[in-house]
């Protein structure tokens, strides 16, 4: 299954301290055990189209190998220590699942 996550950062962490903050907490958080593949982005630079959202600052997007992996990561000790310790950076966040 997939699990992509899509923050828009707060005004304030719109800066090279609050993004370098925000890319080395992704990091950590991609290294968690039960993900089976990790990565996390910014907006492509594509030519911008009406069916195109870039309405969000970073995606995080983790590939696991069955549901109970992406429970178990849910709960892990060090993804809810990245939420604790970062949410205040972020204004919003979606999440979508994919199987």
């Amino acid at each position: 299954m997939q699990h992509h996550v899509y923050f828009t950062l707060k005004d304030e962490f719109r800066n090279d301290e609050g993004r370098a903050r925000f890319e080395k907490a992704l990091d950590f958080l991609a290294g968690i055990s039960s993900i089976a593949k990790a990565g996390w982005g910014v907006p492509a630079d594509t030519e911008v189209r009406p069916v195109s959202d870039r309405a969000w600052d970073y995606a995080i997007y983790f590939s696991f190998d069955s549901i109970e992996d992406h429970d178990a990561y849910q709960v892990d000790p060090d993804h809810v220590k990245f939420v604790e310790e970062n949410k205040e950076l972020w204004e919003s966040l979606a999440v979508r699942d994919v199987t």
